[in-house]
């Protein structure tokens, strides 16, 4: 009987040794190596003495301070929105949500990665785009509106795209965590009260599912206020976001910029740590006036108009999704297209047929990068849960946060210091430097789709099978494994979208010799051809959408004779 405790105790042990040695050591290594440049020291460049002119050079960039608006107002202001329109769309729709069919119609928005949206919103936004388009006749305009409505100086337009993009993954949150209370009895209970359906929302469900949604409005927050590839696309430009200016530091043909680099990429990192340390304080704040709030009593229906706002501004912000979407695929089949037409007068494939050899081959490295990274995650996300299971012990606090670890670090802290870190040691093999670096931003991903349907599996399945006899191997993969194959795809799809969306580690680690869909996609949006660009973009949320589409699918037919292992919500 002591023997299954010990291999689970061996193979959790394996795991984290691996994890640890595979994701916290290069991440430390890299912090590390940016950590020293930062201070004057780089050895390589001659760099020997430490010192702060690093970071007084950096302070003394032109228009610095304008970059840094432009980041808090996108960054904070777009992890704000995103989480209180996301509330309010859960709090008017949250049964038909939950009922299945949401979360699928969620599937497009977080499966698009963020610089296919981008582009997308770009299509509609700018001052020759859809919207321009449709209120010309009106407007009388014949040429294009003179506004910067794309690339504002303060942001604004990235704060949308950032909002459209990060409100689908909080609103997805949400409902996991609903799932978690026991929200049909707090609600009766709330309602046999006299409080409005909006109020025992702000009072009772919300306090209870914040806990849990908490880190996911950490990552939210840190990506936000370090994206790189949205913020090139509809961002400011001169000056840019602070991410935006940190790359264009550290692609300088001068090395010693490397230096003043290095350091704004830690006042990047005291900048995210900042926010966090906001949001705790706004917490503390909260929770006295809160419960003030909750004695003090006040029943009706007072925050119903606020919530339905909210809902209604977020359907809204998926209808300018959907249309960035009808851009992007009427772009990549428009030929001659003026202005104020609203589509084009004619139509060709002659932007897939021109560019196929250029993006045949940006898709195979995308594929290839996507399934290895994502095998390696899902490998090492089974034998953690499988330790798990065997050892007979949940998951650490500390084994958590090294789980998250990656996704509340700006990638640009450390992918630096990784590069450097390789180019050192000799390990500078391409493609495979770009699969360590995805990795480490695919395998939080799987492992936080895994955990859950793997801690809900039946455990008298399993207990049944080693009743009969079958041993711990033959229990994971003829019992556990066939069972949660539906949700082993699921993860595997987020996995494949996780990795076609990575940028910066595929530029960084890269060397600008990995071309894949999304590096391509980011560098021709600075261009005049809209129709290779729409090409690439479509490519780009295709290649997610396929691996969704075939997680709902294979396990349809996988399953056909077993309704509750089909995928079916009836």
């Amino acid at each position: 009987m002591s023997q299954g405790p010990a291999n689970g105790r061996l193979l959790r042990a394996i795991v984290l040794a691996v994890v640890a040695a595979g994701l916290l050591t290069p991440i430390m290594a890299g912090l590390w190596q940016t950590a020293r440049a930062g201070f004057g020291v780089l050895p390589v460049i001659g760099a020997t003495e430490p010192s702060l002119a690093p970071l007084q050079v950096f302070l003394s960039q032109p228009g610095l301070w304008a970059s840094l608006r432009a980041t808090l107002i996108s960054g904070i202001g777009s992890s704000v929105l995103a989480l209180g329109l996301a509330v309010g769309l859960a709090a008017v729709a949250q049964r038909r949500l939950q009922a299945g069919l949401g979360a699928r119609l969620l599937v497009p928005f977080l499966a698009t990665p963020h610089a296919a949206v981008a582009i997308g919103l770009a299509f509609v936004l700018a001052p020759s785009g859809w919207i321009a388009r449709l209120i010309a006749p009106v407007m009388g305009l014949t040429a294009p509106p003179g506004i910067a409505s794309v690339g504002d100086p303060y942001g604004i337009a990235l704060m949308v795209g950032l909002t459209l993009k990060e409100m689908p993954f909080l609103l997805l949150m949400i409902l996991s965590a609903l799932g978690q209370i026991r929200l049909r009895q707090t609600m009766a209970v709330g309602r046999s009260l006299g409080y409005g359906r909006g109020l025992v929302w702000i009072k009772v469900i919300l306090p209870q599912i914040w806990p849990l949604i908490r880190l996911p409005m950490l990552v939210v927050i840190a990506y936000a206020l370090s994206v790189v590839d949205m913020a090139l696309i509809l961002g400011p430009s001169n000056p840019p976001t602070l991410a935006v200016m940190l790359m264009r530091l550290f692609s300088d043909p001068d090395i010693a910029m490397l230096l003043p680099a290095s350091a704004g990429a830690l006042v990047q990192l005291v900048l995210v740590v900042a926010a966090f340390g906001a949001l705790w304080l706004v917490e503390r704040a909260l929770r006295p006036i809160g419960l003030w709030w909750l004695r003090r009593g006040g029943r009706g229906a007072s925050a119903e108009p606020g919530l339905k706002a909210a809902a209604a501004a977020a359907t809204a912000l998926f209808g300018l999704g959907v249309a960035g979407f009808a851009a992007l695929a009427v772009w990549s089949l428009a030929w001659r297209w003026s202005w104020p037409h609203i589509l084009p007068q004619s139509w060709s494939t002659k932007a897939w047929l021109r560019g196929s050899d250029g993006w045949l081959e940006a898709l195979g490295t995308t594929l290839g990068l996507a399934l290895t990274t994502t095998a390696l995650a899902l490998i090492v996300t089974i034998a953690w849960l499988e330790g798990e299971d065997r050892a007979g012990r949940g998951r650490a606090t500390w084994a958590e946060a090294l789980v998250y670890l990656p996704l509340l670090l700006p990638q640009i802290g450390f992918l630096y210091g990784l590069n450097i870190l390789f180019l050192r040691t000799g390990v500078m093999i391409h493609f495979w430097a770009v699969v360590w670096a995805q990795t480490l931003f695919v395998f939080p991903y799987v492992m936080i789709a895994m955990t859950g349907p793997w801690r809900a599996l039946d455990p008298h399945l399993v207990r049944a099978a080693g009743a009969l006899g079958a041993g711990p191997w033959r229990r994971l993969f003829a019992v556990k494994l066939p069972v949660l194959l539906r949700p082993i795809l699921t993860a595997a799809a987020v996995g494949v979208a996780v990795s076609v969306a990575q940028y910066l580690p595929t530029l960084f680690m890269g060397a600008g010799r990995v071309a894949t869909l999304t590096t391509e996609a980011v560098a021709l949006s600075s261009g005049s051809d809209r129709r290779i660009t729409a090409v690439y973009a479509v490519l780009q949320a295709l290649v997610p959408l396929a691996g969704y589409a075939l997680a709902f699918a294979i396990p349809a037919v996988a399953h056909h004779n077993r309704r509750a292992l089909k995928g079916n919500d009836t």
